[in-house]
């Protein structure tokens, strides 16, 4: 399991947020990062591929080590 922080351009909409309830969410002025465990690239994949579908543009994914 690895600890990821996913930064994506824009706000993103309560019902978008609830797909991803394993997630932290932090609103930044013109952003939003999700921050959580992933279970394997598969979920990692998941988790970007949603957002890609919905046409949210992601700006960074950052692995955050243990610690």
């Amino acid at each position: 399991m690895a600890k990821m922080l996913i930064r994506v351009d824009g706000e993103l909409s309560e019902e978008l947020l609830t797909a991803f309830p394993q997630l932290v969410v932090r609103r930044h002025q013109a952003s939003t990062t999700l921050t959580g465990d992933m279970a394997d690239q598969q979920e990692l994949q998941g988790v970007l591929n949603l957002l890609t579908t919905v046409g949210i543009d992601v700006v960074e994914v950052v692995s955050i080590p243990d610690g």
